[in-house]
C-alpha cells in the first residue's frame, strides 16, 4: 500500500510539471511564449559623443552596428551622462545615484565600498554577473575593497583605467596580463565566453562591458584606418594635443591624423558589438536579451571638431560635455523602432533593472528613475529632472576641494588605491593610477561652489558657467536651443529662481550623503 501511495504522488507531481509546463501564453505563431528573465548585456564607450554616430548625422564616423540598433529598438535621442568625466559617471552607472554623495568628484577618485551596485542588484535577482574591460572605480587588484568582485561581480577581465591594441587586463583580480589583438573585440569575446558558461548553469546573465575605445590615445588596425583616408585635407591646418603612444606624455599632432585613428578606434568598436549581436541571433537568444549602448562623456577637446555641434565637449555641463549616445534592444519588449526625446541618463540604469527583476531600491536616496514605463511607451513624459555638478571646469581641482583634500582622512587605505595595470598614458611620473577618497564629516556653505546645472526636457539651467548673467544664471531651452546660445536666464526670473532653490535643495542631499549618512 505504501508503495502505491508514492508511486501516486510520484505520477501526480510529473503530471502537474507538465501541466506547468504547458500553461504558458502561445506567440502568434502558436510557440510557447516564455516569461522568462531577461538576459542583460550594458555596453559603454570611453569618450564616445554624441554626434559621434551615423544615425545622428556624422559626416566621417562609420558606425554600422549602432545605427541598425538605433533603427530596430529605442533611440535615446537626449542620453547623458552622470558627469562631463568618466570615473564619476561610471559611480552613476552602477549605483543610480550622483557620484559625489559618495566621494568620486573626477578620473581617479574611487568609489565607497559602502555603496550598493548593480552588481549586487542582479546578483541578488538570481544572475550571474560579470564585468569587462574600463573600471576606473578603484584598482582592480585582489585586495581592492572596490574592485568589480567586491562591487557585486561573480568574475571579471578589467583595468584599472582606460587601453588600446594589445591590452593589459586582470582577471578576478589577478596579474596583469597582456592580450594581444584589438581590445574592443578581446573583452566582447571574453563577454561571448562567459555567456556560453552561464546558459550551461541555466541562469540568467548581466555582462558588463566597457570598452577602453575611443579614449585617446588612439591605435586603430590597417583596415580600419583606410576607411578614413579620404577625411579632409583641410583638417591638417589644426594641431591638437593629446598623449603620445611613445612617450605616454603630451604631444602635439595635425587633427586629420587623430580623427583618423579615432574613427578607426569608434568602427572597430562598433564591429565588436556587431560580432556581441550576431551570437545572441545565431544562439537563439536575441528575442529576451536586453543590450544597453551608451557613451560615458563627450569627446575631449582634441576630437570634438566635426559632426553636428553641441556646446563644450568634455569636462563641461554644457550638452556637448555630457549628451552621449544611447540605444537600446530587447526585442521582446520593444518590439518596433522607437525614439524616445525624453531626458535619461546613467543614473537610470540601476532603477531601471530594478523595476525589470521586481527587485526594491535600496532605502538611500536614487537619483535615476526607471525608464522601463518608456519601453513600452514612449510618448510618455518625464516629469523628473536630472541634476549635474562638477568643481571648476579648466582646474583639476578648486580651492574646497583642494582643501578637504589636505585635510581630510583617506577613506580607504592608501596602498589598497594603488592600480597595477599599466597603461600608455603618463601621470605623476608612473604608467599606473592611483585612486583616492577621502571622509567628510561636516557641511559648509563653500562646499555648495562648482559648475551645476538641472535639466528638465524643456529648460537647463546652469550655475557658474562660462556665459551667465549678472547674477550668475544660465538658462537655456534645449529644445529651441540645443547648441546653447541664448540664455533666457533674465527674460524668466522667476523659472530661474524656482529651478536654482530646487538645485540647491538636491544639492544638500548629495553632500549629507557624502558624510556617509547613508550608510548608517
Amino acid at each position: 500500500m505504501q508503495t502505491l501511495k508514492i508511486n501516486f504522488l510520484t505520477i501526480t507531481l510529473i503530471v502537474l510539471s507538465i501541466l506547468n509546463s504547458c500553461s504558458g501564453s502561445r506567440n502568434k505563431n502558436g510557440e510557447e511564449a516564455k516569461n522568462e528573465a531577461p538576459n542583460i548585456i550594458l555596453l559603454m564607450g570611453d569618450d564616445h559623443g554624441w554626434d559621434e554616430v551615423g544615425y545622428n548625422g556624422h559626416p566621417f564616423a562609420k558606425t554600422p552596428v549602432l545605427d541598425e540598433m538605433a533603427a530596430s529598438g529605442m533611440r535615446f535621442d537626449r542620453f547623458y551622462s552622470g558627469h562631463s568625466s568618466c570615473s564619476p559617471t561610471r559611480g552613476s552607472f552602477m549605483t543610480g545615484r550622483h557620484p559625489y554623495r559618495y566621494g568620486t568628484f573626477w578620473p581617479g577618485w574611487s568609489i565607497r565600498p559602502e555603496e550598493i551596485t548593480i552588481g549586487h542588484l542582479m546578483k541578488n535577482a538570481g544572475y550571474i554577473t560579470a564585468h569587462f574591460g574600463k573600471w576606473h572605480l578603484g584598482p582592480v587588484k585582489k585586495d581592492s575593497p572596490t574592485n568589480p568582485g567586491a562591487m557585486g561581480f561573480d568574475e571579471y577581465l578589467s583595468h584599472d583605467n582606460f587601453f588600446d591594441l594589445n591590452p593589459v587586463f586582470s582577471r578576478n583580480g589577478g596579474a596583469p596580463e597582456e592580450f594581444e589583438g584589438e581590445s574592443s573585440e578581446i573583452i566582447i569575446d571574453e563577454a561571448i565566453e562567459f555567456i556560453q558558461k552561464s546558459n550551461k548553469n541555466g541562469k540568467p546573465f548581466m555582462a558588463v562591458v566597457w570598452f577602453g575605445s575611443p579614449h585617446e590615445p588612439y591605435s586603430g588596425l590597417p583596415g580600419d584606418l583606410a576607411l578614413y583616408d579620404n577625411l579632409p585635407d583641410s583638417l591638417n591646418n589644426i594641431e591638437v594635443t593629446l598623449t603620445s603612444n611613445e612617450t605616454g606624455k603630451p604631444v602635439k599632432r595635425p587633427l586629420r591624423e587623430v580623427l583618423r585613428e579615432r574613427y578607426a578606434e569608434i568602427t572597430a568598436m562598433d564591429r565588436a558589438i556587431g560580432k556581441l549581436r550576431n551570437y545572441l541571433k545565431e544562439n537563439n537568444m536575441k528575442e529576451n536579451t536586453l543590450v544597453w549602448y551608451c557613451g560615458d562623456n563627450g569627446p575631449p577637446h582634441s576630437a570634438a571638431r566635426t559632426g553636428i555641434t553641441l556646446r563644450e565637449d568634455k569636462g563641461y555641463v554644457y550638452e556637448g560635455g555630457i549628451r552621449v549616445p544611447g540605444v537600446l534592444e530587447w526585442p521582446a519588449v520593444i518590439k518596433k523602432p522607437q525614439i524616445n526625446s525624453n531626458i535619461s541618463v546613467t543614473s537610470d540604469i540601476f532603477p531601471t533593472l530594478a523595476e525589470i527583476t521586481n527587485q526594491s531600491l535600496p532605502e538611500r536616496p536614487i537619483d535615476g528613475i526607471s525608464l522601463f514605463p518608456f519601453f513600452k511607451n514612449p510618448e510618455k513624459e518625464r516629469t523628473e529632472p536630472i541634476y549635474f555638478w562638477q568643481f571648476e571646469s579648466g582646474k583639476v581641482f578648486d580651492e574646497s576641494l583642494k582643501k578637504y583634500i589636505e585635510s581630510s582622512e583617506p577613506y580607504i587605505d592608501p596602498q589598497l588605491q594603488e592600480g597595477t595595470t599599466p597603461l600608455v598614458k603618463m601621470l605623476d611620473g608612473k604608467y599606473t593610477r592611483t585612486f583616492r577618497n577621502f571622509k567628510y564629516s561636516t557641511i559648509s556653505e563653500n562646499d555648495f561652489v562648482g559648475e551645476r546645472a538641472m535639466l528638465t526636457n524643456k529648460y537647463k539651467l546652469i550655475l557658474e558657467g562660462n556665459t551667465p548673467n549678472d547674477k550668475g544664471y544660465e538658462l537655456y531651452d534645449l529644445q529651441l536651443d540645443q547648441g546653447e546660445t541664448k540664455n533666457l536666464a533674465d527674460e524668466l526670473p522667476e523659472l530661474t529662481e524656482e529651478m536654482k532653490n530646487q538645485l540647491r535643495k538636491w544639492q544638500e542631499s548629495v553632500l549629507n550623503s557624502l558624510t556617509e549618512a547613508d550608510y548608517k
